[in-house]
C-alpha cells in the first residue's frame, strides 16, 4: 500500500507526504515547505546606497575577471563560458 498527499496550507506554504506499507507495519512522513518551485533562489535587494555600490563594484570586478560570454554547445544549447576558474561559482579572487 502506498499514498500520496499534496495540499496547500495556510502563509503561502505547502504540505506534501504519504505513507507506505502493509497491514499492520505503515511509514508516514509529512514534509513542510514554502510553496513555489524549489530551484528558484530569491536575492533581496541591497538594502542602502552603500550596500548598493557596493554590490555594483563586486559585480564589476567579477565581469572584468571573467568576461561572461553565451556560446551554443554541440547539441545547440546557449551556456555560459568564462575565461577563469572559479567563476561559474561567482568566485572573485
Amino acid at each position: 500500500m502506498m499514498t500520496s498527499v499534496c495540499s496547500t496550507a495556510s502563509a503561502g506554504g505547502i504540505a506534501f507526504g504519504g505513507c507506505a506499507g502493509s497491514r499492520g507495519a505503515a511509514n508516514c512522513v509529512v514534509r513542510w515547505g514554502e510553496a513555489g518551485d524549489p530551484y528558484i533562489r530569491v536575492v533581496p535587494e541591497p538594502a542602502g546606497d552603500a550596500e548598493r555600490s557596493q554590490s555594483a563594484e563586486r559585480d564589476r570586478k567579477w565581469e572584468q575577471r571573467c568576461k561572461p560570454v553565451i556560446a551554443q554547445d554541440r547539441y545547440g544549447v546557449p551556456r555560459y563560458e568564462y575565461a577563469a576558474a572559479g567563476c561559474e561559482f561567482g568566485v572573485i579572487q
